[in-house]
């Protein structure tokens, strides 16, 4: 798994990404297992994923509405097949409407960048 951590940070909120292989939903939930054994990971508000394993989209919202389905619309746009990619989210106590979209997308873009996926 590779994580970017502290990447964005807007109104006390601070984004992470990270990802890596996975085939199936099983290898998913030991991607989100391994990164919540950090312990930073774990007190995260959010960690919003998607994927597409084995042709079929999946995605979690983790309770930041519409984020997994923007993750997995810039996965499919980018071809990528069986890697997870996990958007973390630490809530700082304002909200940021829109912008929060503008952020998990950016990170999206990061995790692309930076390991030559996309």
């Amino acid at each position: 798994m590779q994580v970017f951590d502290k990447i964005i940070s807007d109104r006390g909120s601070r984004y992470a990404v990270s990802g890596g292989a996975a085939a199936s939903r099983a290898e998913v939930a030991a991607l989100l297992a391994e990164l919540t054994r950090d312990k930073r990971f774990a007190k995260a508000t959010h960690h919003s994923w998607a994927a597409v394993l084995a042709g079929e989209p999946v995605k979690d919202d983790d309770g930041e509405a519409g984020a997994g389905a923007l993750i997995l619309q810039m996965l499919e746009r980018a071809g990528l097949r069986d890697q997870a990619v996990i958007v973390t989210r630490w809530y700082g106590g304002k909200h940021l409407g829109g912008d929060r979209f503008r952020h998990v997308a950016e990170a999206v873009r990061i995790y692309l960048r930076e390991t030559g996926l996309g």
